[in-house]
């Protein structure tokens, strides 16, 4: 599915003890009785919140975190003591990387790190979980889905719906055909922020404790800014509105409202992607639009993303954000909070809910279950890094849209666009002496 496939797959087949040779690497081939011992590297919301959830996990040993930032260092440390699990402390990640008495990995940074750590961590025959988007950029996605293959590692992305109940039910209403056919289908999030967003604050010296070279990696050098950094206790990170790290609300929310779509239909990519967006409303110092409006043209069907934040009217009933999918027959609206059918009028389709539901709301422990069970069978996870690649994508595609004013045509065999104008920024520039390399 992707260009060089077949290279790929000769490496990782190439001799019959090529796996197990990769395997023996690192660690241990793991019994189902075995601990898997994980490092975690970043620990601020998504990273302190894996870490608690790895350790609710019989099959995980938290061994090592790792964080540029010392009091998250700190905070994690003591996390895991109240837990009763002993772990390592250390500020560089290559150290967690080296670390041969590491099995896996858990990269929870900003998004701009997840490539590069990642793609390292295989080939250090670590398996991997890394947070949703799978990457900045088009290019570095095809490199982590290259490394996991080459160096046959297991490599689970944090879009960790697909192990909820909710959206497995709601795929396998639409594989069975029940709604009839599909044509349209609609992801949306909305909310309402404040004319001063995020504020605008000077640049200034980094707080006492964080590494800002090291935070910025291979990212452009400029001087530290609180928002860039976004590590505040009153809101999620603010860096991931800023193009040097992230993509703003499209690869932020996008990626979760728009796999559910991929969920369903097979992990297919559309042919055709056009997006427009501004900031509009806020006056803070963010990069990325405060509205946005996606369309993608897939091969049996179109789908729309939007994204108001200056507006919290929900879409259906309270619920301000979710995926529709729209049959002939009927409708499925699926989110975090449930699943629901909605008959077309003169349908036999059967209304249905499910909602409220303990066993089908969770998600983040299941999918970590899934991750560690995968390691030691060495099947696929869920969440294989080529779904969320192919999710994380699309995505991207809408920003490159967006910035560029340009629609997009897909090249899935050769992984590019047709629009030479547009392709050069598939490609992420890392800063010396960062080289992404599978």
């Amino acid at each position: 599915m992707y260009p060089n496939d077949g290279i790929l797959r000769r490496d990782v087949l190439k001799g019959a003890g090529a796996a197990l040779t990769a395997t023996l690497f690192t660690g241990q081939i793991k019994g189902a009785n075995d601990r898997v011992a994980v490092g975690f590297i970043g620990l601020g919301a998504m990273g302190s919140g894996n870490l608690g959830y790895a350790m609710k996990v019989p099959g995980a040993q938290p061994v090592a975190v790792c964080d540029v930032y010392q009091p998250h260092l700190e905070r994690a440390v003591e996390a895991a003591r109240k837990r009763d699990v002993q772990v390592k402390a250390v500020k560089d990640f290559r150290e967690i990387i080296a670390d041969r008495s590491i099995d896996a990995v858990c990269i929870s940074t900003p998004d701009h790190w997840h490539a590069y750590m990642a793609v390292e961590a295989c080939k250090a025959g670590k398996d991997v979980f890394v947070e949703k988007p799978a990457s900045k950029g088009v290019e570095e996605g095809l490199k982590m889905v290259q490394a996991a293959r080459k160096y046959n590692r297991v490599v689970q992305a944090g879009t960790m719906q697909r192990s909820g109940g909710y959206f497995q039910k709601a795929a396998e209403i639409v594989k069975s055909g029940a709604i009839g056919e599909i044509t349209f289908c609609h992801a949306f999030q909305s909310g309402l922020i404040s004319r001063k967003g995020f504020g605008n604050p000077p640049d200034s010296d980094p707080p006492a404790g964080l590494d800002w070279d090291m935070w910025l990696g291979p990212a452009p050098k400029v001087p530290f800014n609180a928002n860039r950094w976004g590590v505040k206790t009153a809101n999620f990170p603010t860096f991931r509105y800023f193009w040097d790290y992230a993509g703003g609300a499209m690869t932020d929310w996008g990626v979760h409202l728009i796999d559910p779509l991929h969920q369903c239909f097979g992990d297919v990519m559309p042919l055709a992607i056009s997006a427009n967006g501004s900031k509009f409303y806020v006056q803070d110092n963010r990069d990325t639009p405060d509205t946005l409006l996606a369309t993608f043209r897939y091969p049996n069907f179109l789908a729309s993303y939007e994204s108001r934040t200056c507006n919290p009217m929900p879409m259906f009933g309270p619920h301000g954000s979710g995926t529709t999918i729209h049959g002939t027959e009927g409708t499925i609206i699926v989110l975090r909070r449930g699943c629901w059918v909605i008959p077309n009028e003169k349908s036999s389709l059967t209304a249905s809910t499910w909602e409220k539901d303990p066993a089908m709301s969770e998600m983040n422990v299941p999918h970590w279950k899934n991750f560690i069970a995968c390691i030691k069978s060495r099947e696929k996870p869920i969440s294989d890094i080529e779904t969320c690649v192919r999710s994380s994508t699309v995505c991207l595609l809408a920003n490159l849209s967006m910035r560029y004013k340009s629609w997009l045509d897909w090249d899935e065999k050769n992984w590019t666009v047709a629009q030479d104008a547009v392709k050069p920024y598939l490609k992420v520039q890392y800063r010396s002496p960062w080289k992404l390399k599978v």
